[in-house]
């Protein structure tokens, strides 16, 4: 079984944005289609459409925060139903035979199945597939499409990050930067039962940080020297090369790092940062699919929501160039 798919693609870095029709392959034995609804614009997005990273296949079709409903199903899948509501994030499968895959850290398969990395097959189209069933998220009935996509990408990381570093309901954390990816970590770290602190260098920021659940808020631009010490486990989700150092001395012995912004350049680190305090600095990725299910359990049994802005599809460059320029509040959404 193959499908006519309508998409929105690209055919060279920083392109206009076209509507092309290509037939997809027949259907895998362990693949499910999804006609998509809604889709998140993240920043990687725009990334790969400018070949930011060096990595974008041309012609593209971006977008890996998919909702919509199933459509078809390969003949050996057994967990989901046609017309099921599900997500297709950043990761759609994986081997599940390598060492990684058996260990159940499938976000680390040598093999995997990126979204946004296929080239033609992301998410900004009518149809979008998992190459494996098991990527095809279910989204609960209370939450709407809309708010659910961005958690495919944006949630996954943040929450991943969490679960990954044993973070405790006790712990003192902070959170760099309250955009797509902050505004959601504290709300996640709030629910989580721990203390939060918001660090960015736009005070504006002040009043949306304290409303999503953190307790304080600290202005970079005034420095940090006051906060040294003070946290077990710090979240930087900003795309921008910080003094690390700086940040660094603000963990607890024992603290972690935990990198989830990209960013260009090179990071700068003395090496007493880490060996004074036996700290520790770690990247992260979006999780194997169980954490896919259980990330979403979580914003719906406490009524955590991404603030979004929703965009018509016809208005998907105006959305790209939002995000280009980060001014989403605090996550854009197309609307097919």
């Amino acid at each position: 079984m193959s499908c006519t798919v309508r998409a929105l693609s690209v055919a060279e870095p920083g392109g206009p944005i076209v509507e092309i029709e290509y037939e997809a392959a027949p259907l895998g034995p362990l693949e499910v289609e999804v006609e998509v609804t809604h889709c998140g614009v993240c920043s990687t997005d725009a990334g790969l459409i400018d070949d930011k990273y060096g990595r974008s296949k041309f012609p593209l079709v971006a977008g890996h925060e998919a909702v919509g409903v199933v459509s078809a199903v390969g003949a050996e899948v057994t967990g989901l139903q046609i017309g099921t509501r599900v997500g297709v994030g950043a990761t759609a499968g994986a081997c599940f035979h390598c060492e990684w895959c058996l260990r159940g850290q499938q976000q680390l398969c040598p093999d995997k199945d990126d979204t946004a990395f296929r080239g033609l097959g992301g998410g900004f189209a009518s149809h979008v597939r998992a190459s494996d069933w098991r990527y095809a998220t279910p989204i609960p009935d209370s939450m709407t499409s809309g708010d659910a996509a961005p958690l495919l990408c944006a949630g996954a990381t943040v929450f991943s990050a969490i679960v990954r570093h044993n973070v405790r309901p006790t712990d003192h954390v902070a959170v760099i930067g309250l955009g797509g990816l902050g505004h959601l970590a504290v709300q996640f770290l709030a629910k989580w039962g721990c203390h939060v602190t918001v660090i960015s260098s736009t005070a504006a920021k002040r009043n949306d940080a304290l409303e999503l659940g953190a307790h304080d808020f600290l202005d970079s631009s005034e420095g940090l020297t006051q906060a040294n010490g003070s946290f077990d486990f710090v979240l930087s989700t900003v795309s921008a090369n910080l003094p690390w150092d700086t940040y660094l001395a603000t963990l607890r012995p024992h603290g972690t790092l935990s990198m989830l912004g990209v960013f260009g350049g090179t990071m700068n680190i003395a090496p007493l940062s880490l060996i004074l305090g036996e700290r520790t600095l770690s990247g992260g990725l979006t999780g194997p699919p169980s954490m896919f299910r259980s990330m979403m359990e979580f914003p719906d049994r406490h009524a955590i929501r991404p603030l979004t802005e929703t965009y018509p599809v016809a208005a998907i460059s105006r959305a790209l160039d939002s995000v280009r320029n980060g001014t989403p509040r605090y996550r854009a959404v197309i609307e097919f």
